[in-house]
């Protein structure tokens, strides 16, 4: 019997299996390059917008770029002001045409802040003092303390060398060498040239120099001439006789040796104070004294260090325009020698010693609030061996003959309202980048539009 035969299926027949893949979208055309992108080798630029890290990323990063730069180029422009106000100075003639007469000479005062060194000090008068007296043309001279005292040392001493003067004390002894000053002082005296005689000038930077430089100048007027005798040093105990005898012949070499090998002292010792500030009532003003004594500026020198205070070091820092602003108002003044007395306030509810308020006990009294902890603890271990007074930690103590006789360098309103008229040009307060692309701007229309006409030349220029 034959076998069933299966009825056919109505279904097609399969097809391979890489019939039935579908084939791969043709890739997108890539989009047109931008022809100056092109042209510059760079490739086009996305088009969605950066992540939110990347964008808070550079936007404050930019911030903080355009606060810098804008402060600097502001401070610029401030210092630049106040050099345009005094620059007419360097052009007046001078008025002695022998040029027997010195010209006027200022006093610049600066000493290490506490708690940090003297470059300090210099890179704060180089940054902000020094381009207006150098655009006055003016003459000045230094006085530079790296410890505290050193500028009281030298005010006091130039004031005592004046009332010796004045008391005909102030002959040579002829054992000694005449120093640099002197024979230099003899030398214009032998030539005919005479001191300046119009007001000079001095310029203190900082709260600390000035304490340093009220002080000096008390104890110059109403201090002594001569150092005050020092107490006898006391006896030295005597020791043992047996233990002298056995010792002496041990111990002479090795003191011997620790004589040898003590290291010499690096700067010259601090001259002690000829006077304390209670002595001030008690002494006599010399009756030669002038009645105004030369005027003087305290300058503003905001120091703080601190991890703590790094904030308040940031504000300031971004703020130096207005720091430049000040000073470069303080030292215009001083070029152009206006000056008004100092002021003081009566106090009726304070005692009978603290009802006067002198002006110039409260300048810059709020830079101490800047000073380390450490410069404000008398600690006789750790304090320093080579001075002889603590004059930051302690108050300021006015005499009131001095005080009533001392100036103080302000600008009037005349010289506020012409330095108010002044503009600064773009041009001097733009930085290297801007510069060269005003540069290359003009470089550019001149090549193009300012053409120079040739002119042929003549026979006889050829000859």
């Amino acid at each position: 019997m034959a076998e069933p035969v299966p009825p056919a299926s109505n279904a097609p027949p399969a097809a391979p299996a890489a019939a039935t893949a579908t084939p791969p979208p043709p890739p997108k055309a890539p989009r047109p390059q931008n022809q100056a992108l092109r042209m510059l080798g760079l490739p086009n630029l996305p088009n969605k917008l950066p992540s939110r890290n990347w964008i808070i990323f550079w936007t404050v990063s930019a911030s903080i770029t355009a606060a810098i730069i804008y402060d600097r180029r502001e401070k610029r422009r401030n210092i630049a002001k106040w050099r345009h106000a005094v620059e007419h100075l360097a052009a007046e003639p001078i008025t002695d045409k022998l040029g027997l007469e010195q010209p006027r000479k200022l006093t610049i005062y600066l000493s290490a802040p506490p708690g940090d060194g003297l470059r300090v000090a210099q890179d704060h008068y180089t940054e902000y003092v020094k381009p207006v007296l150098a655009a006055s043309g003016l003459d000045w001279e230094f006085v530079q303390g790296r410890r505290e005292g050193d500028v009281r040392a030298v005010v006091a001493e130039r004031l005592r060398k004046v009332r010796r003067g004045w008391e005909n004390k102030d002959e040579q002894d002829p054992n000694r060498e005449p120093t640099k000053d002197e024979l230099i002082e003899i030398y214009r005296q032998q030539r005919g040239i005479k001191d300046y005689e119009g007001v000079r000038g001095d310029v203190v930077i900082g709260r600390h120099t000035w304490k340093e430089y009220l002080r000096g100048l008390h104890e110059g007027w109403l201090g002594p001439l001569v150092a005050p005798a020092e107490p006898a040093p006391l006896p030295p105990t005597p020791a043992p006789a047996a233990a002298e005898g056995s010792a002496s012949t041990e111990d002479k070499p090795a003191e011997e040796k620790k004589e040898e090998e003590a290291p010499k002292p690096k700067r010259p010792p601090q001259p002690k104070p000829y006077n304390t500030t209670s002595d001030y009532p008690s002494e006599t003003l010399h009756p030669l004294t002038p009645q105004e004594l030369t005027p003087a500026v305290p300058i503003r020198e905001p120091h703080i260090l601190g991890f703590l205070n790094t904030p308040t070091r940031m504000v300031r820092f971004f703020n130096r325009r207005s720091l430049a602003d000040d000073i470069g108002r303080e030292v215009a003044a001083v070029c152009l020698a206006t000056h008004r007395e100092f002021q003081q306030q009566t106090n009726p509810d304070a005692p009978s010693t603290d009802s006067v308020q002198y002006e110039q006990a409260k300048e810059l009294e709020w830079e101490e609030q800047d000073w380390p902890k450490k410069v404000w603890k008398e600690d006789e271990a750790d304090a320093d061996k080579e001075v002889t007074e603590k004059i930051h930690t302690k108050p300021v103590v006015m005499d009131p003959r001095l005080a009533h006789r001392m100036r103080r360098f302000a600008l009037t309103p005349e010289d506020e309202d012409r330095v108010g008229k002044i503009k600064v040009p773009e041009e001097e307060v733009e930085g290297w980048i801007k510069g060269s692309l005003r540069k290359a701007c003009r470089w550019g229309y001149d090549k193009a539009f300012n053409k120079k006409k040739l002119v042929p030349l003549e026979d006889k220029d050829v000859e």
